[in-house]
């Protein structure tokens, strides 16, 4: 939200020039504008506020999660979607209010569900009928009564990638209804005087456009929920519909406003609940992740080497890549760029835009229109918040980037570049 082209038509973030954040902190370099985080939260948190009275906004700490953002969204009034030790312990450092903390995960670790427990963390998210036993034996140990939400696959195709799809009947999360396994999920918790059903949940996919995907998995978790009430006396107290709501990463897309997803969500919601005469009291949850902070980061990277294979295919090398950004390589995401350091300069000539590992599959943009590029010369992708720095690798044991925060002219590093010692200390040599 604070990028502009500076007097010397550098890109500045934060007010920060990027040329300059690039000298002193060295690249590939991830910059978070700190404005943009705030919005994007409290724009979300509000939306829902406003239209449900009972709603919580928990953020999905997959698209990345660290010590500055469990404070930021702790202080926001968010809570958290986790699904390991590590998530839980930022979370804990952070003094996060554990009543809202929702662990997740569909092959969760004795360690994790105890380690949650131990934190009185409240809710599990239930995603495997194995994981019953596991959970109510380790609840007894603790003298804990967790509260359970059901997570369904409802078996609706939100119409992404199939990497990204998580809501069909062919998937590894959560427990079908088309096949009884939801049923026979309650049934087997209801087994256990120590555990107790609260809500459904559902997550149908990632980069979803498509509203209409949400509203009728909305509708099969609420058919269910008047089903079990019918004939278990089952009381719908939580929903949760999940995330995934789409984010533009070109200029050819168009991220779905907050606003318009809120009011159509919650008008779906009140309708359903009225027509099948459940309670309207029910706690909406919602679970973004990359909607919140996607938007907030730019990367930057130094080019390279420059290689021009034919008339019509020129590579452009830069300093990271796949080792950073595994998206492109792992599912066909798509990104753009621009100069960062002749922000307003001309396009001149289509470069693929590739990294510097050893895969020919590591290649950030296929084609995109820049300015004549020169090694030296600093590139700036924007979107860069969400399902990259999580999913960074040490391939070919090249470090990690560093991570700053930019606001009102300030640049605040929130995490060092990781180093050859940093990377070799696991290692042992034993003779």
């Amino acid at each position: 939200m604070t990028a502009a082209a500076n007097a010397a038509d550098h890109l500045e973030l934060g007010g920060c020039d990027t040329v300059e954040l690039a000298r002193e902190f060295g690249t590939p370099l991830y910059v978070f504008d700190e404005v943009t985080l705030r919005a994007q939260a409290r724009r979300a948190r509000d939306a829902f506020e406003t239209r449900w009275n009972n709603s919580t906004l928990l953020y999905a700490t997959k698209a990345y999660f660290s010590p500055f953002l469990a404070d930021l969204y702790r202080d926001l009034e968010l809570g958290l979607d986790v699904t390991s030790e590590g998530e839980l312990e930022i979370a804990r450092r952070a003094d996060f209010d554990p009543a809202r903390i929702y662990l997740h995960g569909n092959n969760k670790t004795h360690a994790e569900i105890r380690c949650a427990l131990e934190m009185n963390v409240e809710h599990i998210v239930v995603d495997n009928p194995d994981e019953i036993p596991i959970i109510a034996a380790l609840a007894h140990g603790l003298a804990r009564s967790p509260r359970l939400l059901i997570r369904l696959s409802p078996d609706i195709d939100p119409h992404t990638h199939r990497y990204l799809t998580t809501g069909v009947a062919d998937s590894k999360f959560g427990l079908g209804v088309a096949n009884g396994e939801a049923e026979r999920g309650y049934r087997a918790i209801a087994r256990h005087s120590n555990l107790q059903v609260v809500g459904l949940h559902l997550h149908i996919g990632s980069q979803i456009f498509e509203v209409q995907a949400i509203v009728h998995a909305l509708e099969r978790a609420l058919d269910l929920a008047a089903d079990w009430r019918d004939r278990f006396g089952f009381e719908l107290q939580e929903l949760d519909i999940g995330g995934g709501w789409g984010v533009a990463y070109t200029p050819e897309q168009q991220s779905i406003p907050v606003d318009d997803l809120a009011e159509n969500l919650c008008a779906a919601l009140r309708a359903g609940l009225d027509t099948r005469a459940l309670s309207p009291k029910v706690k909406l949850l919602l679970e973004p992740g990359r909607a919140l902070i996607a938007r907030a980061a730019v990367s930057l990277y130094r080019v390279g080497s420059i290689k021009t294979i034919s008339a019509e295919r020129t590579y452009a090398s830069v300093d990271g890549g796949m080792g950073d950004n595994i998206r492109p390589a792992l599912y066909g995401a798509r990104y753009t760029a621009r100069l960062a350091n002749t922000f307003n300069a001309p396009t001149a000539r289509a470069y693929a835009i590739a990294g510097r590992y050893c895969e020919q599959g590591d290649v950030l943009i296929d084609s995109i229109k820049l300015p004549t590029l020169e090694r030296g010369d600093l590139l700036a992708l924007p979107n860069a918040g969400a399902y990259q720095l999580p999913m960074a690798s040490n391939y070919n044991l090249i470090p990690r980037p560093a991570v700053v925060l930019v606001r009102a002219g300030q640049a605040r590093l929130l995490r060092r570049r990781e180093t050859i010692d940093d990377m070799l200390a696991c290692d042992l040599n034993p003779a």
